[in-house]
């Protein structure tokens, strides 16, 4: 799981930030997802290492221009191109006639099949690898955060061992991978648990964007790998972000900590931060590290690759 922030910058884009735009790469089946697609989007991804081919699904959080206003002509390039199979769009109501109306005024046909979710809370896509949910975050309009967690898999199966136990193989090898219990032939019992290694467990990402702070997101984000939270504002300015309904860094920071998220990215932050004015990006990240140390802030392209639980514990391991 590999995460690429293609737009950064909230409301407008900036020369070194373009608006909002997620994209997480599932190189294992081969897949796209975005969430969001502000004005731009499509030439960012150009710009980028991912390959518009495998988009398949698209999640938008609200329907304010600088997280949609990309989605037409991305939408369009794709038909154009003639190499999607088939693409999900996921958001709240009002989504698909927005969909509809563009297409219907620009005279665009899709080449390929789309189908748009009206989403609530709950669960809105579900297969055997993922589980993603959504809920309601608190902004000017109805907007949704969005969490993708990986369904735990079971541990290395030990196959020397199953030979040296003489069980034989076939269906009932796929069995205690799975970790169930067989009773063989010959009337043992075997726990396929005593046959595999520790548990995988599923890798857990939160998006929250455009919101001031909420129980929504802490629930989103709750014992998240990584939680990408919006923090358009400073601490400084939290009469603006209360006014606007959107987040500072510290709103963000403690979402992460009460949610007991293992990693904190920000992204949307807004263009009165440039270089050179009263305060800059880096202030907002001293303000979050102050209460969520392992805090960073997103820009433009920059990728994360989703490290798994056991990863992370054996790297901190070695550095201690």
């Amino acid at each position: 799981m590999q995460i690429t922030f293609l737009g950064t910058s909230s409301g407008v884009p900036t020369r070194s930030r373009n608006v909002s735009s997620v994209a997480l790469r599932l190189p294992q089946r081969a897949e796209l997802w975005l969430f969001d697609c502000g004005e731009g989007t499509q030439h960012q991804i150009l710009r980028s290492d991912l390959k518009i081919s495998q988009l398949s699904r698209i999640f938008i959080t609200h329907l304010h221009g600088d997280h949609i206003f990309g989605l037409m002509g991305l939408l369009a390039s794709c038909g154009l191109a003639g190499n999607v199979d088939r693409i999900d769009l996921y958001g709240p109501p009002g989504l698909n006639e927005y969909i509809q109306s563009a297409s219907r005024y620009s005279h665009t046909h899709f080449s390929y099949p789309i189908k748009v979710h009206a989403i609530r809370p709950g669960v809105i896509y579900e297969d055997q690898e993922f589980t993603v949910t959504c809920g309601q975050l608190h902004h000017r309009i109805t907007a949704f955060g969005y969490r993708v967690a990986e369904k735990d898999r079971s541990g290395r199966f030990d196959i020397e061992k199953a030979k040296a136990l003489q069980i034989p193989p076939g269906r009932i090898y796929g069995q205690l991978k799975r970790g169930e219990t067989v009773t063989l032939n010959d009337g043992r019992v075997i726990k396929g648990t005593e046959l595999c290694g520790p548990t995988e467990i599923g890798r857990k990402i939160a998006y929250c964007t455009d919101t001031v702070y909420t129980e929504g997101a802490v629930e989103l984000a709750k014992d998240a790998d990584v939680l990408i939270h919006e923090a358009t504002f400073a601490h400084q300015d939290a009469d603006m972000a209360f006014q606007r309904l959107h987040s500072t860094t510290t709103m963000a920071a403690q979402t992460a900590l009460v949610a007991g998220s293992h990693r904190l990215i920000m992204t949307h932050f807004s263009p009165r931060y440039a270089p050179g004015n009263p305060i800059e990006l880096k202030d907002l990240l001293q303000e979050a590290r102050a209460i969520f140390p392992k805090t960073d802030m997103a820009y433009d392209f920059m990728t994360y690759d989703v490290p798994r639980r056991r990863e992370v514990e054996l790297k901190e391991v070695s550095v201690s």
